[in-house]
């Protein structure tokens, strides 16, 4: 996972990205597997911002159907399939239960848009809508009185930090430089080549050159454009905050559920890490890509009460063990409301006559990040030694069949009897294939360092998945941060010597 700063021109890279969140490192993945030299920015942890803050769905994205967002539904749903194929360690098929609420959508109407959600993208692998009598189904058992008829259909689930990682991880071994924590501090055209300045926390600056640049920048693309690149080209971006609350586990089957409100939104509530359910999210403008998202006293109220209007029992605040939020940076369309902004990815190429080309990536979402990247490389009109290529190879750990992970886990039980089952599954969700690669076969993996991570994964995510903090470990890499208690953190920042 070296890298090489350009001395002079005889040596740029084909492709440069500013932006390490999935849509920058789906880009770097594919280009490096085309044979293109590829340089990938990253000011701060790989899949640090919207990348780790999402929903984690792999979903064609049912409300857009209400938008009339055929295109980006058949698109989603179509890359749903590719991506559980490539990636089925940490993608997994989820089925949703959406309760039928009286007052609102009429129950035929649910029943056309899940008629066409099953149809658009061509589905094979994942099974198909049924309806369900929620009085004599457990799964209405959690659910309010009233609430009789229910449709049950098919997404999928995404680790989605560790979805980035696998994908920078791939391009690394493809020939990839990935450059965590060196922040672009100036890029300016000479000619048919970018000039970039980059730096890391307490380095030295560092000169890169590249024939083509790719701000992917996320929330920030506004800021490379204007501030690093200095682009005329204005930034529609409308930043959308958010937000999701997680509470103790709320029931014991394995279904998602997704609840209409009467302000026209939705919002889910999932099973999470196995002791856990995730309900979320909200929608709210935010104005400074700079400021922390974080959620609002307003949003936990929303989301409580939007939650507590269909479960039995209701959702306390006082519960909540643990939030989150993110910002989806989305191409402003000129939507009224933020939850009626575009989820489509737009793609901005400023070529001119003689001169290295730009590309700004706006919008798009985590289901359709390898179709963006796709289109970003025919945009860019390089000289590749092969065409797309990323639906057929799978990603780091990803080389078994989707419906293989029962014998894939056997297995590693088999080899690693000394880890206990709860182990041995987190580890083959993470890190798929390549669990063998951190524990030697009988090895005592010793004392943990907290929950259930030991000193053996901690090496592998420093030595192969760029982990250089606990926040990397506990929240990005892995959700164990919602198991490490005071001591253990303190344990964990000693080791990696903080």
């Amino acid at each position: 996972m070296s890298w090489r700063a350009s001395s002079s021109p005889a040596e740029p890279f084909d492709v440069a990205v500013i932006g390490g969140g999935i849509n920058g490192a789906g880009i770097a993945r594919d280009a490096a597997g085309r044979g293109l030299s590829v340089l990938l920015f990253e000011k701060d942890d790989l899949g640090g911002g919207t990348s780790a803050n999402s929903t984690k769905l792999i979903h064609g994205g049912l409300r857009y159907l209400e938008y009339y967002e055929f295109r980006l539904v058949r698109e989603a749903l179509i890359e749903r399939e590719i991506l559980l194929g490539i990636a089925p360690h940490i993608i997994w098929p989820l089925r949703f239960v959406l309760p039928h609420h009286p007052g609102l959508r009429p129950a035929w109407l649910l029943r056309l848009g899940l008629f066409l959600y099953d149809h658009l993208g061509g589905r094979k692998a994942l099974p198909a809508t049924r309806r369900i009598d929620l009085t004599r189904s457990p799964l209405g058992a959690p659910l309010s009185p009233g609430r009789a008829i229910g449709f049950e259909y098919s997404d999928c689930w995404v680790e989605d930090s560790r979805l980035v990682l696998l994908n920078a991880k791939d391009a690394a071994e493809r020939g990839a430089s990935i450059l965590p924590r060196m922040a672009v501090t100036s890029a300016r055209r000479e000619g048919a080549l970018w000039h970039i300045t980059a730096e890391a926390p307490h380095g030295q600056p560092a000169a890169f050159l590249a024939r083509t640049l790719v701000n992917a920048a996320g929330p920030f693309v506004g800021e490379v454009q204007d501030g690093v690149i200095g682009s005329n080209q204005p930034a529609r971006l409308r930043l959308v905050k958010g937000s999701h609350i997680v509470l103790p586990r709320l029931y014991d089957h394995d279904r998602a559920y997704i609840f209409q409100n009467a302000d026209g939104r939705i919002i889910f509530a999932i099973p999470y890490e196995r002791d856990f359910t995730l309900i979320g999210t909200t929608d709210e403008d935010h104005a400074d890509p700079h400021e922390t998202p974080r959620i609002s006293d307003a949003e936990i109220t929303y989301l409580c009460a939007a939650a507590s209007s269909y479960f039995r029992v209701p959702i306390r605040r006082e519960d909540i063990v643990w939030t989150y939020s993110g910002l989806r940076p989305l191409y402003d369309d000129g939507a009224s409301k933020a939850q009626e902004a575009t989820r489509d990815y737009v793609l901005k190429l400023e070529a001119p006559e003689g001169a290295a080309p730009l590309l700004s990536v706006f919008g798009g979402k985590i289901t359709t990040y390898r179709k963006l990247a796709e289109a970003a490389l025919a945009e860019l009109r390089l000289r590749t030694e092969k065409a797309g290529w990323t639906a057929r190879a799978p990603l780091p750990g990803g080389d078994f069949a989707p419906e293989g992970f029962a014998a894939l886990l056997a297995d590693f039980q088999r080899d690693f009897p000394n880890l206990s089952p709860d182990l041995s599954r987190r580890l083959l969700r993470a890190y798929g294939t390549r669990a063998w690669r951190i524990f030697t076969p009988g090895q005592d993996p010793g004392p943990p360092i907290g929950a259930d991570l030991h000193a053996a994964e901690l090496e592998y995510l420093r030595r192969e998945e760029w982990a250089a903090t606990p926040e990397d470990v506990l929240w990005r890499r892995s959700k164990l941060g919602l198991r490490f208690d005071a001591a253990a953190q303190a344990r964990l920042a000693r080791l990696m010597g903080g």
